[in-house]
């Protein structure tokens, strides 16, 4: 859903805003589980990511043994960098958002490592001084309350898992869930679903 509703945001009329929230957090106070865990919804999720990636055209990666990993690494440190971007410097909310995900899916990157977060950084253009005293940051009340804010945040609107999109339309926040519900989203807020990818055809599945 990240990639693709960047995509749109300047095809349809709607104000992007990306709010850093944290998984684990939803997930234990909605009483939700990995899809994961199922083992025969694992086995379905590894050919229907397969296809979705194709069909999305983002570069997911996924192996036999990928929700071992996903399980297995936490993503904590890296939404309080993000956190502590969007606090300071929100301009580069939406590149290194993207770019972690990169990581983590693509390249399969542990994005908890320090090492790895200093990766991200360079390429979006944060200087190794402004880097480092974000990273310094991680560990500060104001980032740690402002993650467990906007985490409380999504599960005030109906959150119980991610992705999530909360669409604020005539006046009222609505949740959409779910990487296949951007056609959905489009139809509700009045714009036209061009496909995945709609600078180009869609491709044939």
């Amino acid at each position: 859903m990240l990639q693709v509703l960047c995509r749109y945001q300047h095809i349809w009329n709607i104000d992007l805003c990306f709010r850093p929230a944290f998984l684990g957090g939803i997930m234990q106070a909605t009483g939700n589980k990995p899809p994961a865990m199922l083992p025969k919804r694992a086995e379905y999720l590894l050919k229907d990511i397969k296809r979705m990636s194709k069909y999305y055209q983002v570069p997911v990666q996924i192996s036999e043994n990928a929700f071992q990993r996903i399980l297995g690494t936490s993503t904590l440190g890296a939404m309080r960098f993000l956190t502590a971007i969007e606090m300071t410097q929100p301009q580069y909310l939406e590149p290194l958002s993207r770019e972690f995900w990169i990581r983590f899916w693509s390249q399969h990157e542990d994005i908890s490592q320090t090492e790895n977060i200093l990766a991200v950084a360079r390429p979006a253009g944060l200087s190794s001084e402004l880097t480092q005293k974000l990273l310094e940051m991680i560990s500060s009340p104001a980032v740690k309350n402002r993650l467990k804010e906007t985490t409380e945040e999504a599960i005030k609107y109906g959150a119980f898992g991610l992705p999530a999109v909360v669409a604020h339309f005539k006046g009222e926040p609505h949740l959409f869930f779910g990487s296949d519900r951007l056609e959905l989203l489009g139809s509700f807020i009045g714009e036209k679903w061009l496909g995945p990818v709609p600078s180009v055809p869609s491709p044939k599945m």
